[in-house]
């Protein structure tokens, strides 16, 4: 009898394999490579349906929340150490943030995982997870911070803030909507035209979405437009994208010129502006190379930055944020900054804001500018445009921090200052 001829092709994926293979591309883009975990969703998502789609970043999230943790796991029940990039590791980590925080039943896990691991070390990989789940394996809670994170944020912020961190990396945070009007869904208020509620329903679902009665934005991002307030005069929101900022404005009643240099991300503004009704100039430029041919009654800078403050929502800072990255988005700021401040007329408004957690990117941006800028003073914040629990520091800028409103959901890490030109 004849044998039918060998393939070296892998067989046919289980269901919910290719969430799983997503999951892994992405993991392998943030830790590996660098990026951004949504710079890297669609190539690594492509051909999923939204459901998987969103399924693969929730396991690549879950992960990156809990990898320190997960690592120590997996180093427990393995003779040798596996390398931190070896494709058994990463493939175990998806196994075992599955069954021990998203729900998924362990034979479901792992058989979706195995099949990540054709030609390689399937054995190892499923007798790891078999003797983690016999005994009884589980997580902190806590989670652990991984240490250059934690240092930095003790360093900075003091132990508290630290451990409050920590904490609030343990799942992902609520929803935060900015409305226009009366709030169609229920929640709690933190402060006028603000609505927190639970993060677990599709966006899209959601009564008000389609007829844009409001929009998704954290509290603290949406507090350096509010410092603003409302005016009919001309406001440029720079570095505009995703474009709340840009809604907020538009709403206020100011004529809104939103710049940024990513033409992709200015297409999600422009379908925000589509869905609320609101207007806005839109410009795609480096901010580098443009300038307005008009002198603004106001400009928001939301600068880049390295975005540490967001690692509730986005937890891939954690990992791929490095000391280099925080000097370069510092060394960039201190460009834009006095830039900015040159399109704001005299008596005009300068709002300066970054989504991070460092000083660099923060205070010391602002107390270097200020140096340099006599024609500029701070305009202070004051109690009745922040919701209860946010207090300005007294040289009257907002720094927020993990562990604020931690009663309420948490809020995000931003900085944010209000300047005048006085001359």
């Amino acid at each position: 009898m004849s044998r039918r001829p060998t393939s070296n092709r892998p067989p046919s994926d289980p269901p919910g394999t290719p969430a799983r293979r997503a999951a892994l591309r992405l993991l392998d883009a943030v830790l590996r490579r660098g990026l951004a975990i949504e710079q890297a969703l669609d190539a690594a998502t492509q051909g999923l349906s939204p459901p998987d789609r969103g399924l693969a970043h929730a396991i690549a999230a879950e992960v990156l929340r809990r990898l320190a943790d997960l690592d120590t796991l997996i180093d427990s029940a393995t003779r040798n150490r596996l390398a931190d990039d070896a494709k058994a590791r990463f493939v175990l980590r998806i196994a075992l943030a599955q069954a021990l925080r998203l729900g998924t039943p362990p034979h479901a896990a792992i058989a979706t995982a195995l099949p990540l691991v054709y030609g390689g070390p399937r054995k190892l990989v499923h007798g790891v997870f078999g003797t983690l789940m016999r005994q009884g394996a589980k997580l902190p809670d806590p989670p652990q911070l991984p240490a250059p994170v934690a240092d930095r944020l003790t360093r900075n912020w003091g132990a508290r803030v630290a451990d409050a961190a920590a904490q609030a990396i343990a799942a992902p945070p609520p929803l935060d909507l900015t409305l226009r009007g009366a709030a169609p869904l229920d929640g709690i208020a933190l402060m006028p035209g603000h609505l927190r509620i639970a993060n677990d329903v599709p966006i899209p679902d959601l009564p008000g979405f389609a007829d844009g009665r409001w929009w998704v934005q954290d509290l603290a991002a949406s507090l350096p437009a509010r410092l603003i307030g409302a005016g009919t005069g001309r406001v440029l929101d720079l570095c505009a994208a995703p474009g709340g900022k840009t809604l907020q404005l538009a709403a206020a009643g100011w004529h809104v010129t939103a710049v940024d240099i990513s033409p992709g991300r200015l297409s999600r503004v422009t379908e925000n502006l589509d869905r609320t009704g609101l207007s806005a100039q839109i410009v795609a430029a480096d901010l580098l190379d443009w300038a307005p041919d008009f002198a603004a009654d106001a400009v928001l800078l939301d600068a880049p930055c390295s975005a540490t403050g967001i690692f509730r929502r986005h937890p891939d800072v954690l990992h791929r944020v490095r000391p280099r990255v925080i000097a370069e988005m510092a060394a960039l700021q201190a460009v834009l900054l006095p830039r900015a401040a040159a399109w704001v007329r005299p008596g005009g408004l300068l709002v300066y804001a970054t989504c991070s957690l460092e000083p660099e990117e923060g205070e010391a941006q602002v107390e270097a500018f200020l140096a340099e800028h006599p024609d500029f003073a701070i305009d202070p914040i004051l109690a009745d445009e922040l919701p209860d629990g946010l207090v300005a520091h007294e040289r009257g800028w907002l720094r927020t921090l993990p562990g604020m409103l931690a009663d309420h959901g948490g809020v995000d890490g931003f900085f944010m200052v209000r300047m005048m030109r006085i001359a």
